[in-house]
């Protein structure tokens, strides 16, 4: 049965440019702005846009990692956890739009091969120090998209000022 994967994998999709309740969406939000604005700070201890989309495909870089190997290598101390905006802009807002793009996309792939049962097997978390079910893993990712989500929509609002 894929009942739980595929309503994970329908969240995933609805919120990265779908119509979820709420009515915003990233695609909604990134659509929104220009390529000045994804690096702008605008108050100087808020992350950028293009930091928040970097962190964002970080975490599901390493969920992917955890999903083919049952362990991750980093942690939330990790150097690229949090590249700088100078870092960011040597590789550009489109790279970094794609490489978000593509973890999605590969997240979803991976999702799609499995059923409800692998939701109840565990990996190693590093942070963590600790095994865990993938239930976990994948529902916080989706709680991990949706509170960025929330920090972009602040943003784009901030930035229209």
């Amino acid at each position: 049965m894929k009942t739980l994967i595929n309503n994970f994998i329908r969240q995933f999709k609805e919120i990265q440019d779908g119509q979820v309740w709420l009515n915003v969406s990233y695609k909604k939000k990134l659509d929104l702005l220009n390529e000045n604005n994804f690096f702008s700070r605008p108050i100087p201890d808020l992350h950028s846009v293009a930091e928040l989309i970097s962190h964002l495909t970080f975490w599901r870089q390493e969920a992917i990692l955890k999903i083919k190997t049952r362990k991750g290598l980093l942690t939330d101390e990790s150097e690229e956890n949090w590249l700088t905006i100078d870092q960011l802009k040597k590789f550009g807002w489109k790279k970094i739009k794609t490489d978000y793009d593509n973890s999605l996309t590969e997240i979803i792939n991976l999702l799609q091969q499995k059923d409800d049962s692998f939701l109840n097997e565990t990996y190693y978390d590093n942070d963590y120090k600790n095994y865990y079910k993938y239930f976990f893993l994948i529902e916080g990712m989706l709680h991990h998209d949706i509170y960025h989500l929330g920090q972009i929509g602040m943003l784009t609002k901030l930035l229209k000022k």
